[in-house]
């Protein structure tokens, strides 16, 4: 069995005090103390995500992080930030996530069990191509994340089947993945949007793997993290990422066509009806 290496936590922060606050209580409930955690607030202009930001400080083990940028960066500078600051593999974790028990050890099983594999996607409530129930759909938070994260667990072996791009809310990134390839492209995406699907695809050109961790469950409420800055994926976005890679939209629509996690998913949600667990 693979060495399961250290893992960081690295979660840009602006703003949704509310959403920060609970995302850091999951994390605060799951990691353990000796886990290294990097919380980067991008000049958040709210006293209350101040206010959030200040408690944690206190309450948080020796660990825990905090950084502050003088001015707003935008998530992918942000995010090269907490990258850099790390030696190990690292969890970009949105602050707008609820974490599940066991969802960071499952992530390093993950990376550990290949060492071609450059990025791993957890399951979800709301990320495109690693949704749960229905593909590619926003689904309702569940009442009992973790009682949905503890029957995925239990359901049967782990595939990590490829995918073609991971999925930003919570991505794991192997250290080998950023030495082989680098970090996010701040100049080409900016503030952000496209910068880890042109990472995943610059892995995956360098022969690397992205993978869907198919035994790993994170909640993602989506449009809250970042969203005040009124960013979001659109035109522009995609030509910047179709400008590197022409071929991005027809291999995730062979992807969505083809859908080769169905057999897992329904497996997944199988183990859910029979344990009475409801996904929303």
């Amino acid at each position: 069995m693979a060495r399961v290496k250290p893992i960081s936590v690295v979660i840009p922060v602006y703003d949704a005090p509310e959403e920060l606050d609970r995302c850091l209580a999951s994390v605060a409930a799951t990691v353990g103390d000796a886990s290294e955690v990097l919380v980067i607030d991008d000049a958040s202009p709210s006293p209350a995500t101040a206010e959030v930001l200040g408690q944690w400080k206190e309450r948080a083990t020796p660990a825990w992080k905090f950084l502050a940028n003088g001015v707003n960066l935008g998530f992918v500078a942000t995010a090269n930030i907490g990258m850099r600051g790390c030696d190990h593999d690292v969890v970009l974790l949105n602050s707008d996530t609820e974490v599940t028990p066991g969802w960071l050890q499952g992530l390093q099983r993950c990376l550990a069990s290949d060492p071609a594999i450059a990025t791993a996607t957890p399951w979800t409530n709301n990320g495109e191509i690693a949704s749960l129930p229905d593909f590619c759909r926003f689904n309702p938070v569940p009442p009992d994340p973790a009682a949905v994260a503890r029957v995925i667990a239990q359901s049967g072996p782990v595939n990590y089947p490829e995918l073609p791009t991971a999925v930003g809310f919570c991505m794991a990134v192997s250290r080998r993945a950023i030495d082989r390839i680098g970090l996010f492209d701040e100049t080409l995406f900016g503030k952000g949007y496209g910068e880890e699907n042109d990472f995943s695809r610059r892995a995956a050109g360098a022969g690397m793997r992205n993978v869907l961790c198919d035994d790993v469950y994170v909640v993602h409420l989506g449009g809250r993290s970042f969203g005040p800055t009124g960013l979001k994926p659109d035109e522009s976005s995609m030509r910047r990422l179709l400008s590197r890679h022409p071929d991005y939209l027809e291999l995730v629509q062979a992807f969505i066509a083809a859908d080769p996690v169905s057999a897992r998913r329904k497996k997944i949600l199988q183990a859910l009806d029979r344990a009475g667990v409801l996904m929303g």
